[in-house]
């Protein structure tokens, strides 16, 4: 993968983009099966939501290959280029990180989504998807496979383990002998475990527990579709609000109109005393739901005193994932930006934006929590490490 040329690595992408459209009925078929399969189980709804392929998700993975396809490589980069008074000429290059093992769950998308973001990286890729999508994940990968086989790329360059038995991924975990990185897709018990038994390093996030703070100066009609998208667009993804803060001054008239709503799309609302006290009929909110990744149609609310107290709140009991102020006052708008410590903060705009394929970065390889490395949105950069080159005359050091 160190020799590909952009070119070449280019023009496999859009063979895999090509690839997914003839194979799409074999796609579709395989993932009839895996759906047969969690319903007959029982799994939740927005589990069955995320695990779902359609003519449109798969024209969405063809389309993101093609974005990656166009978008700069970043492999042969030159970060920095500077010399010494030993006459040392010196460069930082960005180069790929190697091999790149990804864990995930129920979004058969992902296959696609991390197969083509790593290969154009210059990376190896190791895909493990969730068991309930074995089939789905598979067929997905086959597609990709034909494509780099036909435009002559060796054998290992994608891989997938088939394997239901989690067994397989405890193994997996171990060969930091031949594995740079691993990258957890999923919920908290699987990102949790595999940071407790991986010997690779490995980025992460736990939760996505994001908010949307209304501010005293927020235009209301903004802040109720900014709320609304942000709680309702896709409930079962990390991105979507779990709690919304409103300041006091605001909350009366902004609560009955926003809650409505909320209850109109069937969520149920968990509220704070005041929440309670202006809306009757509200379930109180516990300590333990503003700790809360719903995934699901429910909400928190609370009403806090100032902007102070919205950003204690969110860096107490966020996820430093995603969260939102929504403002027309420009001081306010700063202040949030530089108070709440989470990897995307948003001003007047959902949070159901933190996306590499919203970012302008064709696809993500994940969404990254932790502060070294990689956080936010994962693409192509963040799919690469560098090396020093050093080029000499003879220097010699005394």
């Amino acid at each position: 993968m160190l020799s590909a040329s952009s070119e070449d690595k280019d023009k496999a992408l859009t063979q895999m983009a090509v690839s997914l459209d003839k194979e799409r009925e074999a796609i579709l078929k395989a993932n009839r099966k895996d759906l047969e399969s969690a319903k007959a189980k029982k799994l939740p709804a927005a589990f069955i939501e995320r695990l779902t392929l359609s003519d449109k998700r798969i024209e969405e993975m063809a389309c993101g290959l093609l974005r990656v396809a166009r978008l700069k490589d970043p492999v042969g980069e030159v970060i920095r280029d500077w010399s010494v008074e030993s006459g040392l000429r010196i460069r930082k290059v960005r180069v790929p990180i190697g091999v790149i093992a990804i864990i995930y769950e129920s979004r058969p998308n992902v296959t696609s989504d991390c197969a083509g973001l790593s290969f154009k990286s210059g990376n190896c890729v190791i895909l493990r998807g969730g068991s309930d999508a074995l089939n789905s994940n598979f067929a997905i990968y086959r597609a990709l496979k034909k494509a780099t086989d036909k435009c002559g790329f060796p054998e290992g360059i994608i891989n997938i383990i088939t394997s239901a038995n989690r067994l397989a991924v405890d193994e997996l975990l171990k060969l930091n002998a031949y594995i740079d990185l691993v990258i957890p897709r999923g919920g908290e018990e699987l990102i949790t475990k595999v940071a407790k038994v991986s010997k690779i390093p490995v980025i992460k996030h736990y939760k996505g527990i994001c908010h949307v703070y209304v501010d005293e100066c927020a235009d209301l009609n903004m802040a109720t579709e900014i709320c609304f998208n942000a709680k309702l667009q896709r409930p079962g993804v990390c991105n979507a609000m779990e709690c919304m803060l409103v300041h006091k001054d605001v909350a009366a008239r902004f609560l009955p109109l926003m809650l409505k709503k909320f209850k109109d799309a069937v969520v149920e609302i968990r509220g704070c005393k005041t929440t309670q006290r202006i809306v009757k009929g509200i379930k109180r909110a516990t300590e333990k739901d503003y700790h809360t990744e719903y995934l699901d149609l429910i909400l928190s609310v609370k009403v806090v005193d100032d902007l102070d107290e919205a950003i204690r709140h969110i860096n107490e009991y966020g996820s430093h994932h995603s969260d939102a102020i929504v403002t027309d006052n420009k001081e306010n708008a700063q202040r949030f930006l530089k108070g709440v410590d989470s990897a995307c903060v948003y001003v007047n705009a959902s949070t159901r934006f933190t996306d590499g394929g919203q970012f302008g970065m064709g696809a993500e390889i994940g969404i990254s929590t932790d502060k070294l490395h990689a956080r936010g949105p994962m693409g192509l950069e963040e799919l690469t490490t560098y090396k020093y080159m050093v080029f000499g005359d003879g220097q010699i050091r005394k």
